[in-house]
């Protein structure tokens, strides 16, 4: 196992003939600590899959460098780095039997046949594959098929951390959380790194205790699943994290509180100083109540979900989502809202305000 760690990264591919470099991944500075459970969360494009391409050895960054444990691995190929790679679509040998598919990885590194035959039932068992082991791998389903191409990754007793692109996702979504529950116990088993790619906040937030959010081709906050929620540092976190996601609404300033829509507002956390650029206030809609004393507003939309309600309501030209409880009353005459102060937080070019910006 192995501490990661990413020195000033960049990645671009080749450009087409006459068209300007993109860096696919801008640069990134991060640590992956020994032994953690992290997720790379983040829309389709968003330089995930690079990033992780990067860490195994499949591609060589354009600038930077990659440190296992502090030895410099940027220029060492895949098979030296003593990475496992679990990809989206099964990878496994359909004419050998569960148990030959699981040892392929033991064997081809000459681990001892009793090794082997010990390591792959101990692997088994984790992945409820006991039963199957001497069955054609032909004859599985996709997630029994999986479970295999996770139990690859897993056998290794060797490897710096196991890397999983959205090894998921041809799965049925019954049986997504069976896995996930699965994943995460066997992380705590057996203590190896585990990176972990989706565009699921359900699965990276099962799943990981360390959430790298990416957005753009970078890394705009890594965090706990509370902190992301409770304190989003960047627009996008709080959009894409939350169902339904953090309301952000454009406001001025004065003496430092946000004023939305000609009301001012308290915030809990201010701004030192009256600020230029894009100003915003995020509010998750947890955090919006009705009140009798408060900003008018309408009532577009009442979506029941059961256990809460989804209200949205429109205060002028902007559309605000309230959470509230199953058996609160809507109030059918002249609404009014409140934010709550210490969930408030401002934005500046979709950055939060830390209280020494200026």
């Amino acid at each position: 196992m192995s501490r990661i760690e990413f020195k000033n990264v960049r990645h671009a591919y080749p450009p087409a003939k006459g068209q300007e470099l993109v860096y696919a991944l801008k640069e990134v500075s991060q640590v992956w600590e020994d032994g953690g459970a992290y997720a790379l969360l983040g829309p389709s494009g968003c330089g995930k899959t690079t990033l992780l391409n990067i860490i195994s050895g499949l591609l060589t960054p354009s600038e930077g460098s990659i440190l296992f444990d502090d030895q410099d691995v940027t220029q060492l190929p895949t098979a030296d780095r003593h990475i496992a790679q679990v990809f989206q679509f099964p990878v496994v040998y359909d004419t050998m039997t569960v148990f030959d598919n699981l040892a392929f990885p033991l064997r081809n590194r000459g681990i001892a046949e009793a090794r082997v035959a010990e390591r792959v039932t101990e692997i088994a068992e984790m992945l409820d594959l006991s039963d199957r082991l001497m069955q054609r791998a032909s004859g599985l389903t996709s997630d029994g098929k999986q479970k295999i191409s996770l139990g690859r990754g897993l056998v290794r007793e060797d490897v710096n951390a196991i890397l999983f692109d959205e090894p998921l996702t041809v799965i049925d979504p019954h049986l997504k959380w069976q896995l996930r529950s699965k994943l995460k116990q066997l992380h705590r088993q057996i203590g190896v790194t585990m990176i972990y790619v989706t565009h699921d906040q359900v699965e990276a937030l099962t799943f990981a205790d360390k959430v790298v959010v990416m957005h753009d081709g970078g890394v705009v906050q890594v965090g706990s699943p509370v902190d992301l929620f409770n304190k989003p540092k960047h627009t996008f976190v709080g959009y894409f994290i939350g169902s339904p996601g953090m309301n952000v609404l454009p406001c001025k300033l004065d003496k430092g509180q946000p004023v939305f829509a000609n009301n001012l507002l308290s915030s809990g956390y201010p701004a030192d100083t009256d600020l230029s650029g894009k100003l915003e206030i995020g509010i998750r809609p947890e955090f919006v109540r009705f009140a009798e004393d408060g900003i008018p507003v309408e009532i577009e939309k009442v979506e029941d979900l059961g256990r809460y309600q989804v209200v949205t309501v429109k205060h002028e030209a902007a559309l605000i989502k309230m959470v509230v409880s199953e058996d609160q009353v809507i109030p059918s005459e002249s609404p009014q809202i409140q934010f709550d102060p210490d969930n408030l937080r401002i934005y500046r070019d979709d950055w939060a305000v830390e209280a020494n910006d200026a």
